[in-house]
C-alpha cells in the first residue's frame, strides 16, 4: 500500500504541527531562542503560509496511512524538509518519505543543520554524505552542510 501522495491544504494544520514540534524538539536545543520557538513559531500562521503558498503544497508529498505522520518538501531534486511526528520516528516513515524522494523525484542532496547529528545520521544510513560543502544558516552562527546521494 502506498501511503505517499501529494499533500492539499486540508493538510496544512498537520504539516504546521509536525514541523513545528520538530524545529522545537530538534533545533531549539541549539539556537535557544525563546522568541522565536514559542511566540513566532505557531499553529496558525505556518497553516496560514502553507494556505496562502499554494506551491508549498503542490511540492510536499505526506505519509498518510489513515493519520499523516510525516511529509517531504522537494525542490527540483533537492529535499527541502523531511519531518516525521516526533513520537512516531523511528518506524520507517522517514526511511519511506525518502525513498519516495530518490525514486519519484532522483533526489540527489540537501542541507542539514551541521549540528543535527541525527539527522544527518539518518541521511548517511539513506546513502545522503556530507560533501564539505557548508554555508552559514541565516541570521545566526550555525552551518548547514551539504549531504549529496551516493548512487
Amino acid at each position: 500500500m502506498n501511503c505517499i501522495r501529494t499533500a492539499v491544504p486540508a493538510d496544512a494544520a498537520r504539516l504546521a504541527e509536525i514541523e513545528i514540534f520538530n524545529y522545537r524538539l530538534n533545533f531549539y536545543p541549539i539556537f535557544r531562542n525563546d522568541a522565536f520557538y514559542f511566540s513566532e513559531l505557531q499553529v496558525p500562521a505556518l497553516m496560514a503560509d502553507y494556505l496562502a503558498k499554494p506551491g508549498l503544497l503542490a511540492d510536499t508529498f505526506v505519509y498518510d496511512d489513515g493519520a499523516v505522520k510525516g511529509f517531504l518538501r522537494m525542490e527540483g531534486k533537492q529535499v527541502k524538509k523531511l519531518f516525521v511526528e516526533p513520537v512516531l520516528q523511528g518506524n520507517g516513515i522517514g526511511s519511506a518519505l525518502l525513498q519516495h524522494a530518490v525514486a519519484s523525484f532522483g533526489a540527489e542532496g540537501l542541507w542539514a543543520l551541521e549540528k543535527n547529528v541525527r539527522a544527518i545520521a539518518f541521511y548517511e544510513r539513506h546513502g545522503f554524505f556530507p560533501t564539505g560543502e557548508r554555508m552559514p544558516e541565516e541570521d545566526t552562527e550555525e552551518y548547514l552542510v551539504f549531504l549529496k546521494r551516493n548512487e
